[in-house]
């Protein structure tokens, strides 16, 4: 095997990782994103869970699998059908920034 059949390998396992860390999320991923879309996803989304946990969230229950979340303001948002990773991106980062506006919860 050649240098560039191991880096193609090496890519391609990366973003076999990066949409399986998503998809444990509840984030929904396609296939079709482009390797860097899903990089700069899955870091919006731990931006998003960042957020959430400074202001007392929890996680394991504040999950967009949970059909009972603590407080709805804690779950990143639902990608949309045919949403773009970019305006997706786009509506994490405004949740977010919505959330530290938010009250945040006492541990």
């Amino acid at each position: 095997m050649d240098r560039d059949d191991e880096e193609a390998q090496e890519r391609a396992a990366a973003v076999t990782e990066v949409a399986a860390r998503l998809r444990s999320r509840g984030i929904t991923v396609t296939g079709a994103e482009r390797p860097d879309d899903l990089a700069d996803l899955l870091s919006a989304v731990e931006r998003f869970e960042a957020t959430v946990e400074a202001h007392g969230g929890d996680l394991m229950v504040d999950d967009l699998r949970s059909s009972r979340p603590d407080d709805s303001h804690f779950v990143v948002p639902r990608r949309g059908a045919g949403e773009t990773v970019r305006a997706y991106i786009a509506r994490i980062d405004d949740a977010a920034a919505r959330l530290r506006r938010h009250p945040s919860h006492p541990d």
